[in-house]
Order: C-alpha cells, then structure tokens, then sequence
C-alpha cells in the first residue's frame, strides 16, 4: 500500500472543529448543543449582498481575471482607502478566502525550512499554513496574564536567527481579541527593518473594535516592501461560505509572484466576488449595528466567566472571540467531556480548546477559546452550563 506524505502527517487537526464527532453524537442523543467553538456568526448577511447574488444576470458562470476582476478591486481599492488606508487595484490580489491569502503569501515569500515569529495563541490554522509551506513556527508568547499584550522587542530578538523570514500577526486577534496599539505595531516595524523581515498581517476582524480604531501594518511608514495585508469578507459581512479573500501589498515583485499562483488555481470563486463587490454598498449603520451587538455579547460573556470561581478571562478589545482559564486540569478531556456525559436542563455547550493555538507545548492546556457568536439568551445558557459544569466536574 502507498504512503502518504510526511507533510500529511505532519499537518495539526483543528481545535475548533476536531471535536465536532462528540457534538454530533450529543445531538443524537437529544442534547441541544451552544456552538461557542467556531467564529460562525448569526448576524445577518447585509440585504445588498442577498440581492445581487438573487438578481445575478449571468448566461455563464465564468472565470474571473486570476487577481480578481477589476471593477471589485478598484471597489476595493476604494474601501481601503476610505479607511484610511491608501492602496491602488494593483496592490490587491482577490484570493479563495483569506486562508489562500496567507497560504500564497508564505509560499511567495518564504523558502522550506525558513522560520515565522508568531504571538502565541494565534489563529490555529496558520500552523496548517506553515505546514504546507515547509515553514517553521517560532512561537513568542503572549501571556494572559498581560491580556495577550505584545511581548516585548527584546524577547522577539532572541528568536531571530539566519532562518527568520518574517513575523506574523492577526490584529484584532483571533483568538483573543487583543488589538495591537500603534505603539506596539511600530516596534514591530523596527524589528521588521533592522532584519529586513516581512511582516504579515491578518486584518479580516477590522470593523470588530470595542472602543479603539485598528491601526493597518499598511499605514506603517518606511515599510512598504515587507508588509503583507491579509483580508477576507467572512466575518465583516457575515459571508464565511462566501470564501472570499485578499492579499494587499505595495510590493511590486512580491504580487507579480503571487499571482503566477493565482493562475495555477485559476480564478477565485466568481459568485463569490459578485457577493464580495456587492457587500461594499454596505450601509455604515449594518456595522453600528453589528458592533453594538457584539459588545453587548462580550460584555455578558466576560462578566459571566469572571464571575466563576476560578475562571480568568481578560476584556477583549476586539474580533469577538475571548480566551478563558478555567480550573481545570485538560481543558482538552474537559470539553470533551461537556460533549459526551454533561447536559443541564437539556443543553451542553461545545468550545475549542485553547492548547491548538498555541505552538509551544504544553501552554494553553487549562484554557478554551469561546466565540460569542451566539444571541444573548443562548450565551447566558451556555454560561449557566458552563458554571454548572466545572461545579460537577471538579467535585
């Protein structure tokens, strides 16, 4: 029999979905189960998008130019720019989400055994990305003790070495909802120009600020060759299925490179982008809205979890994700455990363990990460579940 490859084995399971088989199985058995586990939101997808995707005149589903086509890059082009974020059509490259994104951008810019700085915990599939690439992660962490602040430039330095090709972030952050100042940011670019690094950026949680605006790495002076924007529509218009994404860069030789692989899958997905070119006739009171609701379901959620004995979880200022510290041994077997022998008053609820965000092992174990992406009935459900739950399980 064949072999699979060593970079099959090598590639991690997701945290987020990897005990979905217990939740399924909770189903069967008539439990209703409170998904905090994945960034999948209930909001409404805006009426513009639902429109054009319903009126589509098109005899043929083509397609598209391999960068995007043109009319939703100078569409935007112009999103960005009303941002505060200046760029042209050509710094932009439409991709498949912006997990593609990020996967061209580390196949462009970095060779098979290079080394990524990453905060830890950071979004679980950029390990999978890495991965695929070849590349190695160099995890610096961040500590929830300070927020998931970023680590100071002199713990950065000790992990650069001849092999460090670039820094990765997610601001605001997936999974912690921290949003790094323009202070930290700028000695980020420090970093980045003393060792001529790129610097990466996930930035698809933008309009999710609670109180801050996000500062772009695209805004960063002096820094235009190395900096790589990572964005997506799946969680600003609550389009995830849509899977459409962008790569946004002022290097000239590094999107010429990308899109030589933007040909060899050809186009990004063409009804995606009519929903994405749509979706940026947005009214500004969608995303008042949204925001208000979020901050009404991380305030309710923070100050339940904090009210439990045990349990530290810091105010996120962002993204609506949050990472907690329970007083639990596994957080892992704990919510395994939620899945298959908990239930209160006919519920359970499913998180993601927070282990899988993390690169170094051993850290996160007695933590979850939660997204309140739910209405506020259900989060107080699955607070009381939760409560209910650490009670049983450590008695």
């Amino acid at each position: 029999m064949p072999q699979i490859s060593d970079k099959a084995i090598q590639m991690p399971e997701s945290p987020i979905r990897k005990l979905v088989p217990f939740a399924e199985d909770a189903k069967d058995r008539g439990v209703n189960v409170f998904h905090l586990n994945i960034g999948q939101p209930d909001i409404k997808t805006p009426e513009v998008v639902m429109e054009a995707i319903k009126n589509i005149d098109r005899k043929v589903i083509e397609y598209s130019h391999s960068a995007g086509y043109e009319s939703y890059r100078e569409k935007l082009a112009a999103y960005y720019t009303n941002n505060n974020i200046p760029v042209s059509p050509e710094h932009i490259m439409i991709t498949t989400g912006g997990s593609e994104a990020l996967l061209f951008g580390m196949q462009v810019c970095l060779n098979p055994g290079d080394e990524v700085i990453i905060p830890e915990p950071f979004y679980a599939n950029y390990n999978g990305f890495a991965a695929a690439s070849g590349v190695n992660v160099k995890p610096i962490t961040a500590r929830i003790e300070d927020g998931f602040a970023l680590p100071p430039a002199q713990d950065f330095e000790k992990l650069i070495t001849a092999k460090t090709k670039a820094i990765v972030i997610c601001n605001p952050a997936n999974p912690t909802g921290y949003v790094y100042s323009r202070e930290e940011l700028e000695v980020l670019r420090d970093l980045v120009k003393k060792h001529d690094l790129f610097l990466f950026s996930d930035e698809v949680y933008r309009e999710f600020c609670y109180g801050s605006t996000p500062f772009s790495v695209l805004n960063l002076e002096g820094i235009d060759e190395n900096v790589i924007m990572i964005d997506s529509v799946s969680k600003r218009y609550s389009m995830c299925g849509a899977r459409i994404g962008a790569i946004v860069t002022k290097n000239k030789s590094l999107m010429a490179n990308a899109l030589k692989f933007g040909q060899a899958r050809l186009s990004p997905p063409t009804l995606g982008q009519i929903a994405g070119e749509a979706a940026l006739d947005t009214p500004q009171s969608y995303f008042d809205e949204v925001q208000e609701e979020y901050q009404k379901r991380r305030d309710i959620v923070v100050e339940r979890l904090n009210n439990i004995e045990g349990v530290i979880c810091p105010k996120p200022k962002g993204a609506f994700y949050a990472i907690a510290q329970l007083p639990v041994d596994n957080a892992d077997k704990f919510c395994q455990w939620l899945l298959e022998e908990f239930s209160h008053e006919g519920n359970t609820v499913m998180f993601a363990p927070a282990a899988g965000f993390y690169s170094t092992k051993g850290m996160g174990e007695q933590e979850i990460r939660i997204a309140y992406v739910l209405n506020e009935n259900d989060l107080h459900k699955a607070m009381d579940c939760l409560e209910v739950a650490l009670k049983q399980y450590n008695s």
